[in-house]
Formats: C-alpha cells, structure tokens, sequence
C-alpha cells in the first residue's frame, strides 16, 4: 500500500548539483530534436516565492522550508525551471504530491519545483494492439486518474485505487498494490535527461522496473513529464491476484470481476488500514507504507525460520511468498508485530498507525521529523534484533537518513 511522493527522489546524502555534460543514452531511450529541448529554455517561470515552508506539501505534515519554491503549471515550465536551477548550481527537489516524502526539519537549501502541469489523452496503436493508451501529464493526481479509468472501461490500474500522489510519481517506484503494479501497464516515460539536458522517451525496458524500483529510482538524472499506460477496454477487471482482495469480493484468484466492483473494493480495505487520505482520520497524516517488504535469499530465509521457531515456537511460521532465484518476499508488516511494535504503538508524539503496523503517523501535526526518524529507528532496530531481518524505508528521505 504504497504512496506516491516525488517526481525525482534524490539522495540526501548528497546535494543535487548542476549535472555533467550530455552523455550516451541507453538502448530504449528515444532523442527527439533539438526543438523540445531549446523550446523551454525561453520559458519563463510562472509563480517564484521564497522560505515556502514544506511540512505544507507532504502528507506527513513534517518538514522545514525551501529557500526557493517554483510552481510548474506546465511541461515548459517545468522543464525551464529545472534547467535554470542546474544552470544556476543550485540543489533541485521535484516535488510531486508529497505523499512518499520525508523532509528535514531544518527544509531543503536549494530550489524546490512543484509539477502541477495537468492533461490526460488516450490514442490506440498499432504496436498495441487489443489495448487503450492513456497518456497523463506528470502533475495529475493519481486517484482521479484511476477513476476515470474505471468509469472509462479500461482495465489494468483499478487495484491501484486509493493511493495518493501524482502520476508521475508511479514509474519512479513501480507503485503497487493489491496484485498490481504499473510496470504491468506502463509502456512508455517522457522525461527531461538532465545530463543530456534534452527531453527524451523511455520504453518499458528502458525504464528497469524491479519490485517497488525502477531507474527513476535513487537518480536524479531523469524528471517525468507524462506516462503513457496501455490498458484493455473492457467492463471486467484484471484477473484478481491477490488473496486478501479476493476474500472481499468472495472470489478466487485469477477470476474477474466487474471494474467498479474492483475498485470498491480495495477502497474499502485501504480505508480500513487508514490508507486513503482523510482529514478527519488521523492516522492518514502518513507516508502510507513506511519500509517495503524485504527480500531475502535461501540463507536468511533459513535465519528468519530458526529466529521465528526461538521467538515464537516450533510451530509458528511467517507469511512468504516465492520470488526468482530461491528468493521469497515476507511481510514487513508481520515482523514489526511479532517484533512487539503493535498498532498504535507511541514515541513521544507521533505514533504506528492504530490501523496498520506499516504506516508512520504524525497523528495531532505535532511532531518532528526527528520524532518521527527516532520512532523508525526504534522499529527498524527491534526487528533487526528480534528476527535478524533488515528493513529498508520506502519513503524518500530528504536531508535526512534512517
């Protein structure tokens, strides 16, 4: 149950800095000419303020303020402002929807461009066929976007209801949730290449998709601009693949259902676990799921197997699910329980969700985010002792580090 955040997670370890010069482009990255590239150079941009403060723009309600802050209502705009902020040396955060994001509390020192730039357009192609392309501006919300999709009779991104952010945010994190991912509908990414400093299109291949990761990911070399999904018109969703989704359908897996049906019900799930943003529900002031579900090989598989038996008995097993090359997926959700950080658990004022023990909350706006890093640490520590298993954050961490 992920969230969507920012459009270019950067690590903040490292400031983002004016990028090299132009360099090769992978296989499956299309060059357009120069016109798309030297076209945003003469934009202005459109709305400049200073010391925005950021806790505003994330759903954590968390972060200190940006010494510059550009709104970007448009692609060129976009484009521009990055460009400048490169040319200038400065240190560049694209900010999306801010549903993914963990700011420092002292802000971040550099120029901070909002994609608001908005647009969704739908085509058939050849090259696809049986199926729908939508293309949809950086800057759309996703949810929205989802359920228009479904009201349209196009079929592929109707598990993914619910979540947050923007729609450019999901090939960055290959967002997933309920047996989807977007990597199974995305076929194409138009992006600006700060190193080429030229606009270019990456196929699926070119965009690298592994679980909740894509090239996108941990880079600052790319900024989305539009995602191209091709998605099957049809009334019935895609086969349901996840257990949990089809128990509330009262169906089995690999079976269909009416869109709306789909749609309904994942809502209601993500709205049981506080996943769907509500002003009045405070355990959605969160970035959604806080650390991924790890991925372990044959030997720590056999370490979590030997620490559960000590831990919780003999008989006691942990979920998992098979992945390639012997590996098998479990649930982070699981440890952290098992690890003795139930729901609702507190550090000073901020708390684990009292609806699921993956989700972070600043439930009254009145933490810090070194509250909030203070109580990551303390789950992430008391798994790593109690089973041996290393969580990892899914949030993108700016100006700070778990």
């Amino acid at each position: 149950m992920l969230r969507l955040g920012t459009s270019v997670p950067s690590d903040p370890a490292r400031p983002v800095r004016r990028p090299p010069g132009p360099e090769g482009v992978p296989e499956g990255i299309a060059r357009p000419g120069p016109r798309a590239a030297e076209r945003s150079e003469a934009v202005n941009m459109a709305v400049l303020c200073e010391h925005v403060n950021l806790a505003a723009y994330t759903t954590l309600r968390l972060g200190g303020p940006a010494r510059r802050f550009v709104e970007a209502a448009t692609e060129d705009e976009l484009v521009a402002a990055v460009r400048r902020a490169d040319e200038d040396g400065e240190n560049v955060l694209v900010l999306g929807g801010g549903s993914n994001l963990v700011v420092a509390d002292e802000g971040f020192d550099g120029t901070v461009v909002h994609v608001a730039g908005r647009g969704v357009t739908r085509r058939t192609d050849p090259r696809h066929p049986g199926k729908v392309l939508v293309t949809a501006q950086a800057g759309e919300e996703w949810e929205p976007f989802v359920a228009r999709c479904v009201t349209e009779g196009l079929a592929g991104v109707e598990c993914l209801s619910g979540i947050p952010g923007l729609v450019g945010a999901t090939p960055i994190q290959n967002v997933g949730a309920y047996g989807q991912d977007v990597a199974e509908t995305v076929v194409g990414v138009r992006a600006y290449d700060r190193r080429a400093r030229e606009i270019v299109t990456l196929d699926h291949a070119a965009c690298g998709f592994t679980y909740r990761s894509s090239v996108f990911k941990g880079s600052d070399r790319y900024v989305v601009l539009d995602v191209t999904f091709a998605l099957e018109e049809t009334e019935e969703s895609r086969p349901v693949a996840y257990a949990e989704l089809a128990r509330t359908l009262d169906v089995r897996t690999g079976e269909r259902v009416p869109l709306h049906d789909a749609r309904k019900a994942v809502l209601e799930l993500r709205r049981g676990k506080g996943m769907v943003l509500d002003p009045a529900d405070p355990d959605t002031r969160s970035a959604g799921s806080f650390f991924t579900n790890p991925v372990l090989d044959a030997a720590q598989l056999a370490e979590l197997e030997r620490r559960v038996a000590d831990r919780l008995g003999p008989d006691a097993a942990f979920p998992r699910y098979p992945e390639t090359g012997g590996r098998a997926k479990t649930s982070a959700a699981w440890l952290i329980d098992r690890a003795g950080f139930t729901k609702g658990h507190a550090l000073g004022p901020v708390r684990i969700s009292t609806k699921h023990t993956l989700a972070l909350t600043n439930p009254d706006g009145a933490g810090r985010t070194a509250d909030l890093l203070a109580l990551a640490r303390q789950v992430r520590d008391g798994v790593r002792e109690a089973f041996g298993v290393e969580l990892v954050n899914e949030p993108v961490m700016i100006g700070v580090r778990l």
